[in-house]
């Protein structure tokens, strides 16, 4: 497997990957609509997305998307890993944790404050795996949305 930062020529290879991410949380699949989504994304330099491949790099196995994001306590960087997903054919393999060391080393490589994510309560797998690469659930703070 070969981790590489996904670029706009990427993009074919991405969307079918985050289509079936988007409609693991219900979405409606719409690849046009995540194609012209993430070539935004990537084109404003506005998130970093890692893309996992096969050996031949002829096939996606999974990504992690970042946003950057700032503590203003601590005055540093912050990223967000906001997605990440593998296909399910491709699941226990390693790609999960491969993707997760690389979005450590863009924290560590830009001098950041660290990394946070959120999962669901029963997400059980991802929780594992997160707890299992050094992540520590908050419990002293509540988070609060609010949606518009």
């Amino acid at each position: 497997m070969n981790i590489i930062k996904a670029g706009i020529a990427d993009l074919d290879l991405i969307v079918p990957l985050f289509d079936a991410y988007r409609r693991f949380y219900e979405q409606e699949a719409d690849p046009e609509k995540v194609k012209a989504f993430l070539h935004t994304r990537i084109q404003r330099e506005e998130s970093v997305i890692f893309l996992a491949l096969s050996e031949g790099q002829r096939e996606a196995m999974g990504f992690t998307q970042l946003y950057p994001s700032f503590s203003s306590v601590s005055m540093q960087r912050l990223w967000v890993l906001n997605d990440l997903f593998v296909d399910p054919k491709h699941r226990k393999k390693g790609v999960a944790t491969s993707l997760m060391n690389t979005a450590r080393e863009l924290a560590e490589d830009t001098r950041s404050k660290g990394l946070m994510l959120e999962t669901g309560k029963e997400n059980y797998d991802a929780q594992a795996l997160y707890e299992k690469l050094g992540y520590k659930k908050e419990e002293d703070y509540f988070v609060y949305n609010l949606k518009v």
